[in-house]
């Protein structure tokens, strides 16, 4: 299959490294080809841009964009590159784009899914993988290589975002009945409850959410509409936001989305108001979350283990998976609102992955550095937690309790009681 592959700068001192550590007792290891043996459909044509002789990689780099070549999906089989992918290449049949390590610039990624996601005769899917090393218990270098991981998840994460469809989120009480243009499923729109539509020429999805926040401003509607992946990004890149939502058990999910996202939405856009930064909090959020229980809700079907979801697999056509995986995350609740996914961490199924292929020693390895880490509640902290138990009395009549069985009521009511303790000392005087 035909691909790119971008390792790291120095990974051929380091593979060297590797191999003289594993074959000490061999003197010297040679690999012989015959040149005078032609190249047979067996054997795979591979473009190595990553020669430390620039002559090669002049007359390799000449080859890739022999024009007389470009139809022929032959020509090559691998490309290897260091940042190829980034600057552009002319190669239609790629199908797999295998970075090793990470990319933590969305517009690389943009770009090495555009360069990989390109028509050619008999393509019908693109894949895209992401190589990380997995944290070692015994290296010294532990925490360096748990950065790295967290910042490899969080480029796998936007990747996906990226791949996402357009959504278009509406509250349920605006939602006046089905949009033209859009598909609500076998059963049509029904206006007792939140629906899912999809405009299958733009791709675009309509979801009604209960409780959701409009944006009131211009700038906020077009935040909505056009930076969410940015403002994603933000989040997910957030090292303290992706540790504890990985590893942290006592974390209460509110605490990500909320005030992690609340705060980054703040930093942000300054300029917007509370209720524009708290719809395009929500909105942020919603998509993250969308895209996360829709992948969970495909793998369900198409593994077999949501029940029925042995028999609709076949019914799944590639293209539209994650389309079905959305569709069924919706059909699957029984009322789509706010608080429901203000209650998912967006970091669950990624860690799900992480602990099918990570060792269970590893994953404690870093369950403890993220552990260590923890610190009591801060003064900000303590204040935005103030502002949503304001909000949760204004809504229910009553303050959040401290003995409440649930985690976030718990959350809000012992940062009211923090901010108020703060205040006392004067922490926020000078604020």
């Amino acid at each position: 299959t035909p691909g790119i592959h971008q390792p790291k700068h120095k990974l051929g001192e380091h593979m060297v490294a590797v191999a003289e550590e594993t074959i000490e007792d061999a003197d010297v290891v040679l690999w012989l080809a015959d040149v005078n043996v032609a190249p047979t459909e067996e054997d795979l044509r591979i473009a190595d841009l990553v020669d430390d002789d620039a002559s090669k990689r002049d007359r390799v780099s000449a080859a890739l964009k022999d024009s007389t070549q470009k139809n022929n999906r032959d020509h090559v089989d691998i490309i290897i590159a260091l940042g190829m992918a980034k600057e552009g290449f002319d190669w239609i049949w790629c199908e797999h784009a295998l970075t090793v390590g990470y990319r933590s610039s969305l517009t690389e990624i943009v770009q090495i899914i555009g360069r990989s996601t390109r028509d050619a005769p008999g393509k019908t899917r693109a894949r895209f993988t992401n190589l990380i090393a997995e944290p070692d218990a015994s290296e010294q270098a532990v925490t360096e290589a748990v950065n790295d991981t967290l910042k490899a998840i969080a480029a796998s994460l936007l990747m996906e975002q990226v791949l996402a469809p357009r959504f278009e989120f509406k509250p349920k009480a605006t939602a006046t009945g089905p949009a033209e243009g859009y598909d609500y499923g076998e059963d049509g729109y029904d206006p007792k409850k939140c629906n899912v539509g999809i405009n299958e020429e733009s791709g675009q999805f309509q979801i009604e959410i209960k409780g959701l926040a409009e944006p009131k401003s211009e700038e906020a509607s077009r935040i909505c509409t056009e930076d969410l992946n940015e403002v994603i990004a933000s989040f997910v890149q957030d090292k303290p936001t992706i540790e504890r939502g990985l590893f942290d058990e006592e974390m209460i999910p509110e605490e990500l989305t909320q005030l992690s996202m609340g705060k980054i939405i703040k930093d942000r856009y300054p300029e917007l108001d509370a209720e524009d930064q708290e719809a395009v909090r929500q909105h942020a959020i919603a998509a993250l979350n969308m895209t996360q229980q829709a992948k969970q809700a495909l793998l369900e079907t198409v593994s077999g283990e949501g029940g029925e979801g042995a028999g609709e697999e076949s019914a799944i056509k590639p293209n539209t998976a994650l389309i079905a995986g959305v569709r069924k995350f919706a059909m699957d609740v029984t009322e789509l609102d706010i608080d429901l996914i203000d209650r998912i961490n967006p970091f669950s199924e990624a860690y799900a992955i992480l602990a099918k292929t990570m060792s269970e020693e590893s994953l404690k390895n870093i369950a403890a550095i993220i552990s260590a880490k923890r610190t009591t509640l801060l003064p900000e902290e303590a204040r935005e937690l103030a502002i949503r138990a304001v909000k949760f009395k204004r809504e229910r009549g009553r303050s959040p309790s401290n003995t409440s069985q649930d985690a976030w009521e718990r959350r809000m009511a012992e940062g009211a009681a923090a901010f108020m303790r703060y205040r006392g000392e004067g922490r926020y005087d000078e604020s």
